[in-house]
This record gives structure tokens, sequence and C-alpha cells, in this order.
């Protein structure tokens, strides 16, 4: 019956997901048609709804061609191990609370945020093959400069969530929480370490527990590290038009363009699902309490639609972004992630610290 639930759950996740990422390609054309006053889509069906249909079409019809001069498997394999990391990073997120007995979530690990971590660490290969499988200058140039971008701000990134782990991980979070009986001790069930349920469960208490206003600078980090991570602007120096023709995608079409694409997408989303699972207190509202609507069926379906549109609300943050600040030049993009946020995350790890010992009193 577990495996069933799974799988079911895994179904429903990835046909979200490929919608989503389908209709936010519409949301950005539109988004950005409103913002340089000019018409976006608008052809292809009322207010342009079924143009993602038709460009899924043509990608499906268009010549899968291969150069003779590039470097033939790992060309292919490429694309693949672009899109695999950006869809597993969604097994760990709890997208709600419970459906009926279901909690919502794949795969509840204690060790979610180091799967994710590692997870998103694994896409950096496909783009470093699509470059170098290529055997041209423009995707080399782009496969370089996207391996030192991530592995740049992967690690302001993962320092920027030490803190959050450092205040939830408190020995007396459960009992603060509820004691050991209810609706808060079923939810933690199974979620110590560095579970994201636990971080939601801690936010779901308060406004004033969402970890925004708790680690404002953990979350200016996070924020800034993912539009990096997701190569977007003001970070798309690896896929930078006017200098590199399209980057590391440069010689491929059909399917296998089309999943660079994808994956781009579902990176943002994962980014912006990660944004809410930390800081901005995942599927929870601060007047809607876990007890009563966790244990129907439409406060778990009502959960999951304030997770949603929380999501989509960081997303149209990224499309904003996009087509408002212009694009860094890469010695700026470099030392702005080691010389201002790796240390400045590592000082928000002190400072929590010390806090912590001092609201301790002072004791090991």
């Amino acid at each position: 019956m577990d495996l069933v639930s799974t799988m079911v759950k895994i179904s429903g996740v990835v046909g979200v997901l490929l919608l989503v990422v389908a209709y936010m390609v519409l949301a950005e054309r539109r988004i950005s048609a409103w913002a340089q006053d000019r018409m976006g889509p608008n052809r292809v069906g009322p207010w342009g709804l079924i143009q993602p249909i038709a460009d899924g079409l043509k990608f499906l019809l268009k010549e899968d061609f291969t150069p003779n001069y590039v470097k033939q498997p790992f060309f292919w394999i490429a694309p693949a191990i672009t899109i695999v990391p950006a869809l597993m990073v969604f097994a760990v997120l709890p997208f709600g609370s419970f459906l009926g007995s279901q909690k919502m979530v794949i795969a509840d690990l204690n060790i979610g945020v180091l799967y994710t971590f590692g997870i998103v660490s694994l896409g950096v290969y496909g783009i470093v093959l699509a470059g170098y499988a290529a055997n041209s200058k423009y995707p080399f140039l782009g496969g370089i400069r996207s391996s030192a971008q991530i592995i740049s701000y992967e690690i302001a990134m993962g320092m920027s969530v030490v803190p959050i782990f450092m205040l939830i991980g408190e020995p007396g979070l459960l009992k603060s929480l509820g004691g050991e009986g209810g609706a808060w001790a079923k939810f933690l069930a199974g979620t110590e370490g560095l579970n994201f349920s636990r971080v939601v469960a801690y936010q779901a208490e308060s406004l004033f527990n969402w970890l925004i206003f708790k680690q404002p600078l953990a979350f200016l980090i996070f924020l800034v590290a993912a539009f990096a991570e997701t190569n977007r602007l003001p970070f798309d120096l690896p896929e930078a038009e006017t200098e590199l023709v399209a980057g590391y995608h440069t010689e491929y079409s059909s399917m296998k363009f089309a999943l660079f694409f994808l994956a781009e997408y579902a990176n943002m989303i994962a980014a912006s699902g990660l944004l809410v699972t930390l800081f901005l207190g995942g599927w929870s509202l601060p007047f809607l309490g876990l007890d009563d609507p966790a244990t129907s069926v439409l406060g778990g379906v009502l959960h999951i639609l304030i997770f949603m549109a929380k999501v989509f609300a960081v997303m149209f943050l990224f499309i904003w972004v996009r087509w408002t600040l212009p694009r860094f030049r890469y010695d700026q993009l470099m030392q702005l992630g080691w010389k201002r946020f790796v240390p400045l995350a590592l000082a928000n790890i002190v400072i929590t610290a010390f806090v912590l010992w001092t609201v301790a009193g002072g004791q090991a």
C-alpha cells in the first residue's frame, strides 16, 4: 500500500510540475511583454492559453540534428543528466500537510536538506558535459562559466541554511509545539535532524516564526544564490546570448534542447519551493492552524493550494527580476559570490550561534 501511495504521489507531482513548467513559459512571455509595453502570445487559443501545447508539438516534430563534430555519447546524455536532478529535488519537499492519512511529501527524509544540496550539485555535470561534448568554443565557454558559477554560489547557499537548522534543532522544540501528543507530535514524528517537515512545523506556529523574519540575511543570500544556481538574469552568464550565442546548448535542437529548457524552469520551481519551505512558512498560514485542516481532505487540499500560491509568487519574482535588471559582468559575479556572500553567510552562522549560546545562558 505504501508503494502504491508513493507512486501516486510521484505521478501527481511530476504531472503537475510539467504542466506548471509549460505555463510558466507562457507566463514569462506575457510578463515580459507587459514589462516592455508590447503584445505577448495571444493568437493560439483564447489569451494564448494553447501556446505551450503548440510549442511542445514544435519541439517534438522538429528534426533532431546531431552535428558530425560532437562527442556523441556525451552529447546525447547531457540533457538527461540536467533534467533528472531537477525532478529529484521534489521528492523531499513537503507540498502539504496531510491528505487523509497520507503525508504530502514523497520521501520525508531526516537528511532532506543534505539530499537536496547533493542532488542539486549533480545538475552542473549535464551543463559541463553539454559544453564539452559540443566541441565548439561558445558552448565550451558556457560550460566552464556554469561550473565555476554554480560551485561558487552553492557554497554560500549551503552555508545560508545552517542557521535555520541551528534554530529549529533546539531540544525543547517538540515540547514547545504541543508536548508529547496531538497533531504537532504526529507531524513531527520521525522528522528529527535536517528535515523540511520540521522547518515547516516550526514556522506554522505564527507569522513571526517564519524564518524570513528571524534570518533575513540568510533569506537574501539564499534568494540571490538561487538566481545564480538556476542561471537566471542577472546571473545568466553561461548562456549569455550577446556573448555566447546560447552558451552550452548552442548546438542542440528538437527535444534535446527542450530538455534543457524544461530543466531550467524545473530548477526555478524547485528553488522557489525551497525558498517557500525554508523561509516563507511552507504550506502554512498564520491564521490556519495544523490541527483542524490536517484532519480533513478539504484542509489538506487547502494546504497544497497555499504552498502552490507561494511558489507562484516567488516564480513571479524570478521573472520580474529577469526583465528588470541587466546582466552582471563575469568578474562581478564571482566577486559577489566569494568576497561578499561567503563571508556574510559565515558571519551569520557565527552570530546565530552566539545568540543561541547567550539565550541558553552560556551553557555548552
